[in-house]
């Protein structure tokens, strides 16, 4: 039955207020007997069932609705203050963000476009090179122009593809991720960007980098790079990536370096060749051979080993280019790398040089800063002293002569820095310039910063874009 005082009265949960009768889990349905759900009258306190198993039943109701209208109005009034708070945090937040990206410049201010990338978890390592490839030009043009992948099938036809770990092993594709990773750093819209899906594929098709542990930031640079142009010799929606590549009138013939099957951007851009010269010291015979590369791994000359800051008065200062003569300079292989000399029938004494045949459009430098020792890696943490603009590079050439000028110098576009003494341990960050300007990429912090603060950084990776003809002519 109904309660009577419906047309004038609420029935409310008991446990919305308190009650003199006992606790409302003592109450029961006065119909059905039913603990479930028991409403009470305000009025005459008849107890009723809200669990509709008896035909007679409270509703909490007036006949005119008029709780119901009650309801929707304070529901309308909660929304309008959950939304306009929700605005003013959101402006608060913009103009925090706007505030924390603004700097001067020649006394008049100017906004940071750049964005960090959050560290997910010792994820430092992927974010420094990320930061610095970001900031090659022409390689991040070249990604951010592609199309974006797209399902085909299913309820997501048409649409674009965003990966979670959620999702199973199908549809992964690391160009994209890299592509939506790098369209996101310059954007201007956001302080620090997440690339979590960039990460999940990581973790698919490169499984030394699973988990949380720090990882080789130079180790990581080099699976992505490989990865990249691995992925992009196959199809992109259903056009040849290679097609795409060679409809790009910057990336010319000429520039192409081979590594791995066709050619790419990746090693359109990074891609240069090595002669490797050894010579037999018993018959005097000589091999060549050529080798693709996509970044030199330079030793630190071990008479450098122990100074560990350039302010340091014990000896002269380790240079680039004290780096780069001991990695061409003719070498005698030791007992344990005898070379097998076809003339002479059997493994004998050599001397190895390289030359480089052809440089890069990217020329990328990686310092070997780590070694192993009888136990352990141990970190050179020598200070290296590298010029920011004109990187002359003829003098390793193997022939000079038939390089102009103009494409053996080298500007510096990024550098990447390892903070700490262990490989499994320690920070990345990278130093990029950007429109004249350079930047200290922190995990999500962005900073402007200058060339006094860039050239003391103990480099890791450097980066070097080869210098177009029109600019001026200093050297290293």
């Amino acid at each position: 039955m109904e309660c009577p005082h419906l047309s004038s009265s609420v029935c409310i949960a008991p446990d919305s207020a308190k009650f003199p009768n006992g606790s409302p889990s003592s109450w029961c349905c006065s119909v059905c007997r039913s603990n479930k759900s028991p409403w009470v009258c305000l009025t005459c306190s008849s107890v009723h069932c809200g669990s509709y198993r008896c035909d007679d039943f409270v509703v909490n109701d007036t006949k005119l609705g008029l709780v119901q209208k009650v309801r929707e109005h304070l529901q309308n009034l909660e929304n309008s203050a959950f939304t306009a708070d929700r605005h003013r945090k959101r402006k608060l937040l913009e103009n925090s963000s706007l505030n924390s990206k603004l700097l001067k410049v020649n006394g008049s201010t100017a906004a940071i476009c750049a964005t960090g990338l959050r560290n997910l978890g010792n994820t430092c390592f992927m974010n420094a090179i990320l930061q610095s490839l970001s900031n090659i030009e022409q390689f991040c043009c070249y990604f951010k122009e592609l199309p974006a992948v797209e399902l085909r099938n299913g309820k997501t036809a048409g649409r674009r593809t965003y990966h979670t770990r959620s999702q199973g092993d199908n549809n992964v594709s690391l160009v994209e991720e890299f592509r939506k990773t790098l369209c996101a750093l310059w954007q201007g819209s956001q302080t620090a960007f997440s690339p979590e899906s960039l990460f999940y594929v990581v973790w698919k098709i490169m499984p030394n980098f699973r988990g949380y542990q720090q990882q080789d930031a130079h180790e990581f640079m080099r699976y992505l790079l490989d990865h990249l142009h691995l992925e992009l010799q196959g199809g992109f929606n259903g056009v040849s990536r290679s097609a795409i590549l060679q409809e790009n009138s910057t990336l010319s013939a000429s520039n192409k370096c081979c590594i791995n099957g066709a050619s790419t951007v990746v090693t359109a851009i990074f891609g240069g060749i090595l002669q490797n010269e050894v010579n037999c010291l018993i018959c005097g015979t000589e091999s060549r051979k050529f080798d693709p590369f996509l970044d030199l791994s330079l030793d630190i000359p071990s008479q450098f080993r122990n100074k560990r800051s350039k302010n340091q008065e014990n000896g002269p200062v380790c240079s680039l280019r004290d780096c780069l003569r001991s990695f061409t300079d003719l070498e005698e292989l030791d007992e344990t790398e005898l070379y097998m000399c076809h003339k002479c029938k059997k493994k004998q004494k050599s001397t190895k040089k390289f030359w480089i045949q052809k440089l890069p459009k990217v020329l990328c430098l990686h310092l070997k800063r780590f070694h192993w020792t009888a136990y352990l890696r141990n970190k050179v943490d020598t200070y290296v002293e590298f010029p920011l603009r004109g990187l002359d590079m003829k003098c390793y050439l193997l022939e000079p002569e038939n390089s102009g000028p103009e494409h053996c110098l080298y500007d510096l576009a990024a550098v990447v820095v390892h903070h700490g003494s262990g490989v499994g341990s320690g920070h990345y960050t990278a130093y990029a310039t950007h429109e004249g300007r350079w930047f200290h990429f922190n995990d999500s912090t962005v900073t402007l910063t200058d060339e006094d603060t860039v050239v003391k950084a103990k480099a890791y990776i450097l980066f070097y874009v080869e210098r177009q003809a029109k600019a001026g002519s200093d050297k290293l």
